[in-house]
């Protein structure tokens, strides 16, 4: 595709991390260590390797530690208080410091093994057709997911509810329908229903493995990802 290329990124990291346990008591999900590296800095990688003008973490549990992390990396940082706004909300309370145009969104507890997930939504994002473009992985290629998909794909890219594919976590989306959203807090699969209903809700699927890292048993399952060499 010859679309422009969104020039912000968000990157989710306000969440309690609750799945984690004891892991997250006294340190944020996104700095526990995977692989000898704050987790969060594996997506932030990749983020910065698409060279996008400006880089957003929300942040609300235990800021203090990652704005001391985030902030020397050119991060820009926008606080959630006195309540986390969840994915959605999150996205528009830091839309200020993200500009309108369409934005990638990033989890921050996951890893992924081979190409870069930002460039592959990038080089199939087509705004013509697409309100949002998910990078979504087969479960056969998932390793320490839990529950079953989230999407089926269409011949033609479109997604429906319910299937094989699971979202791993990065995307391209467009932001004006969070506006017309009344909730402050709200996640973000209520945007993504409604650009289904109008048949704008696309996927790309990943060609790589992908580890999802939100529960303590996924650290080990990560690190020997990163270590091993797959097909």
């Amino acid at each position: 595709m010859n679309s422009p290329a969104p020039h912000s990124a968000m990157l989710f990291a306000a969440g309690f991390g609750t799945r984690m346990k004891a892991l997250t008591r006294s340190c944020p999900k996104p700095m526990i260590p995977v692989a000898g590296r704050p987790l969060i800095d594996h997506t932030l990688d990749l983020a910065q390797a698409i060279q996008p003008q400006v880089i957003v973490a929300n942040l609300h549990y235990l800021p203090e530690i990652l704005e001391a992390h985030l902030a020397p990396k050119s991060v820009q940082l926008s606080h959630e208080s006195p309540e986390v706004l969840n994915t959605g909300g999150g996205l528009r309370h830091a839309l200020p410091l993200l500009g309108r145009a369409p934005v990638y969104t990033a989890n921050t507890d996951v890893i992924w093994k081979g190409i870069n997930p930002f460039q592959l939504a990038r080089d199939n994002w087509d705004p013509a057709r697409m309100d949002a473009l998910l990078v979504c992985i087969p479960s056969a290629r998932c390793h320490g997911r839990m529950g079953a998909g989230d999407f089926s794909c269409a011949a033609d890219g479109r997604l429906s509810r319910g299937g094989d594919l699971v979202y791993g976590g990065v995307q391209i989306l467009k932001t004006d329908s969070l506006h017309r959203i009344s909730d402050q807090a709200f996640s973000l699969n209520l945007l993504w229903n409604q650009m289904a209903r109008s048949q704008r809700l696309f996927a790309v699927e990943y060609p790589g493995h992908w580890c999802d890292v939100g529960h303590p048993e996924g650290i080990a399952i990560a690190e020997d990802l990163i270590a091993n060499d797959l097909v």
